[in-house]
């Protein structure tokens, strides 16, 4: 999909998002991605044991009450 993308095509390709976003506001863009791919890097190499043990509730199960 992007094998016929050279490098003038890229340049136009950042120059619109320089346009679009502004040159203060792409650092911040950036750093949220790379906090994403780090995050999906940190949970794909996490063992399953791990892993489920994020994806449950962190609040204790309702008890019945005694009578």
């Amino acid at each position: 999909m992007f094998r016929n993308l050279g490098p003038m095509e890229i340049l136009i390709i950042l120059l619109i998002i320089m346009v679009l976003f502004g040159g203060k506001k792409i650092p911040e863009l950036m750093h949220g991605l790379g906090k994403g791919i780090s995050e999906f890097k940190r949970a794909s190499q996490a063992p399953p044991d791990e892993a489920a043990k994020t994806e449950t509730p962190a609040t204790p199960a309702p008890t019945a009450p005694k009578a």
